[in-house]
């Protein structure tokens, strides 16, 4: 039986938090309102506009906060998460919490999410609020077409888990529970860690077979019957053309953009370091994306613009025929 979810908070409406709300306000059961904010006026207007009744904007997180019990966090980076929780006065935390179930979507550093959860316990103690890290991945397609993967800092016995997977499954497809407070966040960044490598992997490769002489189209089919076979050749293919619906085939315009998956990537050094992890491609990998980040050709586009970067033909087709 589907739970009634009265009011839902939903605070970050960017490239992927804004497609989530919109999919919670399309599949939500009932009189359900969604309750959203964020520091840009122009998504929240978009929305409100678009789902009259159903979607109200807050004027704070403290207000969404004061108007719903369970709430989505979507934002950039970790400053961005303690500026939501714990800004004194319209931070989330200054609201009287009791009974909230406060989610957080954003892909941070493991030190800001433990920050929010001790704040929590410290100055919400006896309210019966819980604070779960729970990153995505899938990207911006994924957020639209509603196929994201959650990957939840909880055990698979937490009491709350059933109802937060209800509204899960309005944004996603799959819900992975990772163990315990934080573990969603390392699984996530271990992750993008290993999807940025294989996104400069596969940039070079395919640069070194169109360079050979082998249409990219033949060489991403070997790649996909092959031990190589790979998420990002299949859906996000880094050489434009191969497949018409990546961000690549469209200028590197939509999908994940290079400057985040640079943090990522960081963020995921910086975990291997506190664990002790050796990483042999780690520095190069980050090197390649703060060198592409920082590329006019590149910034503010789809991270596998990385094919760019190292001089990937994009005009092959001149050879190979369309």
């Amino acid at each position: 039986m589907t739970t009634q979810f009265s009011k839902i908070g939903f605070i970050g409406l960017g490239a992927m938090g804004k497609y989530m709300a919109e999919h919670l306000a399309e599949k939500l059961p009932g009189d359900s309102q969604v309750i959203i904010y964020d520091v840009s006026s122009t998504p929240m207007d978009d929305l409100v506009a678009r789902y009259p009744g159903r979607v109200v904007s807050g004027t704070s997180p403290r207000d969404v906060a004061e108007k719903a019990r369970i709430i989505f966090t979507m934002v950039p980076e970790g400053n961005h998460v303690r500026s939501v929780y714990l800004t004194p006065e319209i931070g989330m935390t200054a609201a009287s919490l009791r009974d909230h179930i406060l989610i957080d979507c954003s892909t941070i550093d493991i030190a800001t999410s433990l920050a929010v959860k001790e704040h929590l316990e410290t100055h919400h103690a006896n309210t019966n609020t819980s604070f779960y890290d729970a990153p995505v991945s899938g990207g911006t397609l994924g957020a639209k077409a509603g196929t994201i993967a959650f990957f939840i800092g909880a055990a698979e016995d937490d009491p709350n888990l059933p109802r937060i997977t209800e509204l899960l499954n309005f944004m996603g497809k799959k819900i992975i529970p990772c163990g315990k407070s934080t573990a969603g966040l390392t699984a996530k960044l271990c992750n993008n860690y290993l999807s940025g490598l294989i996104a400069i992997a596969s940039s070079e490769a395919l640069n070194t077979g169109i360079r050979a002489g082998l249409d990219p189209r033949v060489l991403s089919r070997v790649i996909a019957a092959g031990t190589a076979q790979n998420a990002i050749c299949d859906l996000y293919n880094p050489c434009p053309g191969v497949v018409e619906t990546a961000p690549s085939s469209r200028g590197y315009e939509g999908g994940f953009k290079v400057q985040l998956m640079k943090k990522d990537f960081g963020l995921a050094l910086e975990l291997a370091k506190t664990v002790g992890a050796d990483l042999i491609l780690g520095e190069k990998g980050l090197e390649t994306y703060q060198a592409t980040a920082e590329d006019d050709r590149c910034r503010d586009r789809d991270s596998r613009v990385v094919y760019r970067f190292i001089g990937g033909d994009e005009a092959w087709k001149e050879r190979f025929g369309s």
